[in-house]
């Protein structure tokens, strides 16, 4: 993997290894672990039509980048790109996401809280006393979701890095949430229904630094700055937490992840028996008797446009 270069001129210092990397080399060892974890846990097939979801950040460029990349190679996958505009005043530009995709002649779909549900984020907050990243997320991956569903994918690829899934494992562990933790993994859901386009995390096994790294050297259209709702989420805790404990015993992030992986069997054998309802107001998938959106939807006075099953 290393070369002389890697000496002289290392861009980057392997975690778990603590091997210094070159750019050739860095990006070369980038690419060959996200396609070992894709082939290894089959997280794509041959025929997949894949919606991926791209916020136009270093996450999901990398992902759009490396997915395009692949289905060049294997001639059967099929992609398109879905991006969501929540109506962050400053933040949310998809006009370099919106040119890369015509250079690359890629379909891209988008979609806004404005038009699917009546208000922006922005607008929504003003009017209501709610965490933001408690009323985004939500809003997000329904219509991450629905938007996929009607546009015949069977898959949903999201940029979701290791970094991202140890917090997601440490949350529902400090919740006491072992349901919660059971959806995750390369490939996320317990039970198969045909109203849920089956989530997939090619990024998984790559860390948010590795990301970062491999996106600045390839010279992609991204920002890098964070959502200004950030740090009002749970999540921006836990992800400060484990940064902190990684600073000082570097591989936690890993240890945590590879863990993780050896029970999550266990766990998505436990549920396997869970039932999906349907929601009572709008029929889409859920828990209970009422889906989280129509809960939202009904507490901030807004109301979504009909979706095509």
């Amino acid at each position: 993997m290393t070369c002389k270069n890697c000496k002289t001129n290392p861009v980057i210092t392997l975690t778990n290894s603590n091997v210094k990397l070159c750019k050739s080399c860095f990006v070369k060892y980038f690419e060959r672990k996200v396609a070992k974890g894709i082939e290894k846990y089959k997280i794509i097939e041959k025929n997949d039509k894949i919606s991926i979801a791209c916020s136009g950040g270093k996450d999901s460029f990398t992902l759009l980048y490396l997915l395009n990349k692949y289905a060049e190679k294997k001639k059967s996958i099929e992609i398109l790109v879905i991006a969501i505009d929540e109506g962050i005043h400053g933040y949310r530009d998809l006009k370099l996401l919106e040119r890369y995709c015509k250079d690359n002649k890629l379909p891209l779909y988008v979609y806004s809280y404005k038009k699917e549900f009546g208000d922006s984020l922005d607008g929504i907050l003003k009017k209501n006393p709610i965490r933001s990243c408690s009323i985004c997320g939500v809003l997000r991956r329904f219509l991450l979701n629905s938007k996929a569903r009607e546009l015949g994918a069977n898959k949903l690829a999201t940029g979701h890095n290791l970094d991202d899934e140890a917090q997601s494992i440490i949350m529902n562990t400090f919740k006491g949430n072992l349901k919660r933790s059971a959806i995750l993994g390369p490939i996320t859901g317990i039970v198969k229904d045909k109203r849920f386009v089956r989530r997939i995390k090619p990024l998984y096994f790559m860390l948010e630094k590795e990301v970062k790294t491999y996106a600045f050297l390839k010279n992609f259209p991204v920002k890098f700055s964070e959502c200004p709702y950030s740090n009002d989420a749970y999540r921006g805790e836990i992800r400060d937490y484990l940064n902190e404990i990684e600073n000082k015993h570097p591989g936690t992030k890993h240890a945590i992840v590879n863990s993780f992986l050896d029970i999550l069997p266990i766990l998505k054998e436990r549920f396997k028996n869970e039932t999906i309802n349907s929601c009572n107001i709008c029929g889409e998938p859920c828990s209970g008797n009422i889906c989280n959106v129509c809960k939202l939807l009904e507490k901030v006075n807004l109301k979504r446009k009909p979706t095509k099953t």
